[in-house]
């Protein structure tokens, strides 16, 4: 059974720093695209971040420079840095993984086959 674990979610000031894990159990990251999204209260779940299966990233605009998406494959784990963050980061971030389409649909959700439960960022200003 698939089972995506989000960590690292919490309270900072703007301009602190995050780093929010992801740990699958039952799956292994190898050939997947794996992706972060994240949903704000009263909006629509936007893609983050992705890393496909041959080290290849891609960000929302919003978020490059400040964000870097990285997998540490022997510990099957998926990262997100997070650094100069904005109130406007503010979200419960999930991470999904998209084992058919290779993130062909980021930053759409569609295509997506697992996901987290999430965990919760919240940047004050």
């Amino acid at each position: 059974q698939v089972q995506l674990v989000e960590s690292g979610g919490g309270s900072v000031q703007a301009g602190g720093s995050l780093r929010l894990s992801c740990q699958a159990s039952g799956y292994t990251y190898s050939s997947d695209c794996m992706a972060w999204f994240r949903q704000a209260p009263g909006k629509e779940r936007e893609g983050v971040a992705y890393i496909d299966s041959i080290g290849s990233t891609s960000y929302a605009d919003s978020v490059k420079g400040r964000f870097t998406i990285s997998i540490d494959g022997a510990k099957n784990t998926l990262y997100l840095q997070m650094s100069s963050l904005k109130p406007e980061d503010t979200a419960m971030y999930y991470c999904a993984t998209d084992h058919n389409y290779s993130c062909a649909y980021w930053p759409s959700y569609y295509g997506m086959d697992y996901w987290g439960k999430g965990t919760l960022v919240t940047i004050s200003s």
